[in-house]
């Protein structure tokens, strides 16, 4: 995690849960992260399988010029790239894990912004299949911002953090199951391929 607002987001949520997988919503004082609200959101995971905004700090809905709240999660990636955002979302909740992704956000006019995204799990009433806390933040704030919007973002890069802590790149299958991947997943000392 390369942002501020990133990291002070992940260590509320971090001392919240616990030994727990993920803090119940409920829990989220927005006092204790009263520096970060502008840049943090909740999405709401509903039975037909969408994901919208159902929270969206006011910073967001400026980079985007519009209010994101009620609106597709995924609808802020280029068509071809939803897929790709809807699959972080659903480890998020599958695997009760975190993701931090790295995203270019562009213009109309070209203009590019980098941006840092983060994921979390919240439960929800004791599921954890229907709330996600995250966190999207610019590297720097753009002097254009309020006057241009971001019309699509694009991911760059994207790992997953596992409720250890550990960080890992995504590079697995997630159809797999869980438990059997990290049984197969082995480290051999030296050599190389």
């Amino acid at each position: 995690m390369k942002h501020a607002a990133t990291r002070m987001l992940f260590s509320y949520w971090d001392a919240l849960r616990g030994e727990r997988a993920a803090p119940e919503r409920g829990e989220i004082e927005p006092g204790e992260i009263r520096h970060v609200l502008a840049d943090t959101f909740i999405l709401e995971l509903r039975d037909d399988q969408t994901c919208e905004f159902r929270l969206a700090g006011t910073r967001i809905c400026a980079l985007f010029g519009r209010e994101l709240k009620g609106r597709e999660f995924t609808d802020i990636w280029k068509e071809a790239a939803r897929a790709e955002a809807r699959r972080d979302v659903d480890v998020v909740t599958a695997e009760t894990a975190g993701v931090v992704s790295g995203l270019r956000g562009e213009t109309p006019g070209g203009d590019q912004l980098d941006l840092e995204l983060l994921l979390l799990p919240l439960r929800h009433r004791g599921k954890t299949h229907s709330r996600v806390l995250g966190a999207l933040s610019p590297a720097i704030l753009p002097h254009w911002i309020g006057f241009n919007a971001l019309t699509h973002v694009a991911t760059t890069s994207t790992r997953v953090i596992w409720p250890t802590g550990q960080i890992q790149s995504r590079g697995f299958a997630l159809e797999d199951d869980p438990y059997a991947r990290r049984r197969r997943f082995v480290v051999h000392q030296g050599g190389r391929m």
